[in-house]
């Protein structure tokens, strides 16, 4: 009986183990499509009642010639805009990206806050920490790929560090 009760308790222990090891590589995830590389996908929480949220990463073109994020989508909200923020004449403003956010060969774009960055507009329930939002990017050449945003706490000035690097 004792032996049957240590083996149990091993493979829940290997069962936690395995459970542990994939939230852990889930954490920070890169994705890829054509000569374009994302890198760690994230957006904040959001309050009750709020209807947009901004999303970030990095963008790289690895190709030899420029492409552009042009749009994507989202089953949490009713639109996905590419915006940026300026400040113009002493006063911050946040306008749409016109064509497309430009990615030029060799090069890696931030979308920070305060910067570039994604427009969840018109959420269909608030957002919450912990959780991971699905969308799918679209770029001019490249073409689409699926993307996990992972939801960070409200206020969060970036992706929680650490976690391991997952190539799709």
């Amino acid at each position: 009986m004792r032996r049957s009760a240590c083996r149990l308790a091993l493979q829940s222990l290997a069962v936690l183990a395995a459970f542990g090891a994939s939230t852990f590589y889930a954490a920070a995830q890169d994705y890829s499509v054509g000569s374009i590389q994302i890198a760690k996908p994230w957006t904040r929480a959001t309050p009750k009642g709020s209807s947009v949220a901004g999303a970030y990463m990095s963008i790289s073109n690895k190709g030899a010639a420029a492409d552009r994020l042009v749009g994507g989508s989202t089953d949490v909200a009713a639109r996905f805009e590419v915006h940026r923020m300026n400040v113009e004449n002493g006063v911050m403003t946040m306008r749409p990206v016109d064509g497309g956010l430009e990615i030029k060969p060799g090069e890696t774009v931030e979308l920070k806050p305060g910067s570039f960055h994604v427009m969840l507009i018109g959420l269909k329930k608030p957002l919450e920490k912990g959780q991971r939002v699905k969308a799918t990017l679209e770029f001019a050449n490249a073409g689409k790929v699926d993307v996990e945003y992972a939801v960070e706490a409200i206020g969060a000035p970036g992706p929680m560090p650490g976690g391991m690097q997952h190539k799709h």
